[in-house]
């Protein structure tokens, strides 16, 4: 179990609370908003009242202790920028903050943040990516540039096997697995000389760029 400070209740600050908190994690929440601490008191390990802006508050909260901390402020660039300052004074091993721009990243990279994030951005990327990978039953990112997805098998590639297809070589991706379409059971180091039928997913990885390639083709 680690243990997790967050600063600020808005949408992000609460969604990234209770996910935590799902899995299994210590969590505390700061916000200057009573009825927003409220709110999800019971969702969360501990909830506090009160202004992270302020190094009393940390201290109390004992900010030093935590394994990360979490600014989801950004609404308020000063509020977001001292917050991190004053974390990463304390002691916080890693602290990482939500920007609103690329002038925020730059001032909260200089106050110290060890990681920035952008959940807009990150988001619109994410739907303009699956809107373009339409073929793909499902993905998910590993780094900014590689993703793991799921693709049915082509109707071009039916009765062939890995071997033929050279999906390597040909297109840059690597097949890891292939499940049933009814069962969500992963078969790891596919029979690379087994014909592929209609009712098999592959389990790709590869850039994002190339799964897209390999999505449009198909």
């Amino acid at each position: 179990m680690k243990s997790f400070l967050i600063i600020g209740l808005g949408r992000f600050g609460r969604a990234i609370a209770r996910k935590l908190c799902e899995l299994g994690n210590e969590v505390l929440v700061i916000d200057r908003d009573a009825d927003a601490v409220q709110h999800i008191a019971d969702e969360v390990t501990h909830s506090i009242i009160g202004d992270a802006t302020e190094e009393a508050v940390l201290n109390a909260a004992g900010a030093r202790n935590f394994d990360c901390a979490i600014v989801a402020v950004a609404s308020d660039i000063e509020d977001s920028v001292l917050a991190t300052a004053l974390l990463k004074e304390a002691g916080v091993p890693h602290v990482i903050a939500k920007a609103r721009n690329s002038l925020h990243r730059l001032v909260l990279q200089r106050v110290g943040a060890d990681e920035i994030v952008f959940p807009e951005e990150q988001m619109g990327m994410r739907l303009a990516r699956t809107l373009s990978m339409r073929s793909f039953l499902d993905y998910v990112s590993v780094t900014d540039d590689f993703s793991i997805a799921e693709l049915p098998v082509p109707e071009k590639w039916l009765g062939k096997n890995l071997i033929q297809l050279n999906v390597r070589a040909k297109y840059g991706v690597t097949v890891l697995a292939t499940r049933d379409k009814d069962s969500e059971k992963l078969s790891l180091s596919p029979n690379p000389t087994a014909p592929l039928t209609a009712d098999l997913v592959l389990v790709m990885i590869g850039t994002n760029e190339d799964l897209e390639k390999v999505g449009k083709r198909a």
